[in-house]
Parts: C-alpha cells; structure tokens; sequence
C-alpha cells in the first residue's frame, strides 16, 4: 500500500446526489485496509452553481464559470493536489478552470476515453447532456484513441434528458425503458459499449441491474483522483469499460 499523504479537492454539488456518489466511488475504489490508508477529500458543494447545459445551449446568460473557478482557488488554496470536478458539462470549461489553478485538474472525459481505449474499444456510444454532445467533449477526446462515437437519435436523446432532468434530478424512480430504449439505440448503431456520460446516469447503475456494456464515466474519475492521492485500486474496480 502507498503512503496516502494527499488530498483531493471535489468541485461538488452539481447535482448534489452525483457529487455525493463520486465521494462514495472514490473510497469505494480504494483498496485500503482500514480508514487510515484512504486519501483525505475535500468536497465543497455548491447546488447554485448556474446550469451548465442551459448555459452552453444559450438558454441563459448566467455563466457558472465564476463560481466554479472560485470553488477550484479555495480548494487550491486548502492544500489540495489536484482536483475532481463530478460534472460532465462543467468540463465544456475545462482548459479556462485550468488556466486559473496551478494544480491539475482532472478530466473526466479523457479518462473515461483511456479506461475505453485500454479495453480495446473501437466504438463506443455516449449517453449525456445536449450540453454535452453539442460541445463534442466525448466526440473529441475518443477520436483521439481511434475511438468510433455513437451518438442518439432526436428522440431518443430526449429520452435520456427526461431521465436526467425528469427522473434523477427531481428525485423520482428513473424509468428504465426510457433509459434501455435510448441505450439499444446506441447498440443499433454499433456501439460496443456506452458512455454514462453524465453524473446523474452513474446513479442509475448504481441503484439498478443495467448489467455489462456500460462505462461510468464516475468511476474512471475516482480511479485516475485515486491514483493520484496515491492509493491502490480494488482488483474489482481495475477494468472499468466491459462490452456488451
């Protein structure tokens, strides 16, 4: 086991439920024998944080780059070694957080395009945001590895909006057809595995039996702000992307 000397800093509340869960992953991941050998974490939740997909769809002028950046200094300012940021759409602003901390700050989507690219993934398709899709972040970061994207049909990505907004968001049962009609969509179209590309579609497979063919984008976050704290991943949790 490593010596755990370093902290992580969580960029959390959007959406609460999603930072909370990653918290839950990055001790759940950890293979340490006993409370002294997990990292130490610091999580500043901040739910006001202005929506990310409202934003970049120009459905609202309230940025949420100000705040995020604020809450990335103070954690800078903790002692912090690098930070995690459990929001998907948050990373459309990635490279202008990063310019304003000098400690690294985590990609969630490139590390969920290694965890794929490591599988030996040749096409893999994404469930998230339109904020995200529009901003191409998966589309970008698996074409880097050679990656294929599989992207939703119109209708059936409003399926998956309705399950992030309508269902996880508000607290309500998430309704699975939903979630498998979009998901089959994406096999229909060759992929090999797909993306839980947003942080309130990790709660899904955490609360259900989606089975295999899935990746959370959740989970390879916890494993790369593990590694970098300096702990050890569980045997369990060391191949991530597993296809259909």
């Amino acid at each position: 086991m490593n010596d755990i000397t370093k902290t992580l800093g969580i960029i959390g509340g959007l959406g609460p439920l999603a930072s909370a869960y990653f918290l839950e992953l990055f001790t759940r991941l950890s293979d340490a024998k006993c409370d002294q050998q997990h990292p130490d974490s610091i999580l500043i939740s901040r739910p006001k944080t202005p929506d990310r997909t409202a934003f970049l769809l120009g459905h609202s002028n309230d940025s949420p780059v100000p705040l995020l950046l604020a809450t990335a200094k103070q954690l800078e300012s903790l002692g912090c070694c690098c930070l995690a940021m459990p929001c998907i759409t948050a990373h459309s602003f990635h490279d202008t957080l990063q310019s304003g901390i000098s400690v690294p700050l985590l990609n969630i989507v490139d590390e969920t395009a290694k965890q794929l690219h490591n599988a030996g993934i040749k096409c893999a398709g994404i469930m998230a945001t339109d904020g995200t899709l529009k901003t191409q972040l998966f589309q970008n970061a698996l074409a880097k590895y050679g990656i294929n994207a599989a992207v939703p049909d119109n209708h059936e990505q409003s399926l998956v909006m309705s399950v992030i907004y309508d269902d996880v968001k508000t607290g309500r049962t998430v309704n699975m057809d939903n979630f498998r009609c979009a998901s089959d969509n994406l096999r229909s179209k060759g992929a090999q595995c797909n993306i839980l590309g947003c942080t309130e579609l990790s709660l899904i497979k955490r609360d259900n039996d989606i089975g295999i063919g899935y990746i959370d984008a959740m989970e390879a976050l916890a494993y790369k702000a593990l590694l970098m704290c300096g702990g050890n991943i569980k045997k369990q949790y060391q191949r991530l992307a597993v296809p259909f």
